[in-house]
């Protein structure tokens, strides 16, 4: 599943995404942003990957954390976030034919991991709670 975003007003390709608000964990907001974007629940059930991407010295990276999963209940009458034209479903092939309309190399890679079977579980991912790091962080004083 992908978006077509508008950018600056260019019409881009990416996987949906976002950042993890406060007091939110990684696997929420991945729900949470994938329903805000596509109308689509979904299930993350493993990772396929972590990309980290930036453009050159001075401009801004970015890092991106790929999961596969399911796709449960789809409400049609949901608003999709600001920019998001629509949601759309590509093959590979689809996808290279637009590679001009990707938003950043992470989209296809994510997508060459997949298809070569590439999955983590998503219990690799720990989510620590402020107050736990201070804890942690006077023992170790």
């Amino acid at each position: 599943m992908f978006v077509e975003e508008r950018i600056r007003g260019r019409l881009l390709i990416n996987q949906p995404a976002g950042h993890v608000e406060p007091g939110e964990t990684l696997l929420a907001a991945v729900c949470r942003e994938t329903l805000e974007e596509t109308a689509w629940t979904f299930l993350p059930e493993s990772m396929v990957g972590v990309y980290l991407w930036g453009r050159g010295a001075g401009q801004r990276t970015f890092l991106r954390v790929a999961f596969s999963g399911t796709c449960g209940q789809h409400d049609e009458r949901r608003v999709l976030d600001t920019g998001i034209e629509r949601v759309i479903w590509l093959s590979r092939d689809e996808l290279i034919a637009r590679t001009s309309q990707l938003r950043s190399p992470m989209v296809l890679r994510a997508i060459d991991d997949y298809l070569a079977g590439i999955r983590y579980p998503v219990d690799l991912i720990h989510d620590i709670e402020p107050a736990q790091l201070m804890k942690r962080a006077a023992l170790l004083a």
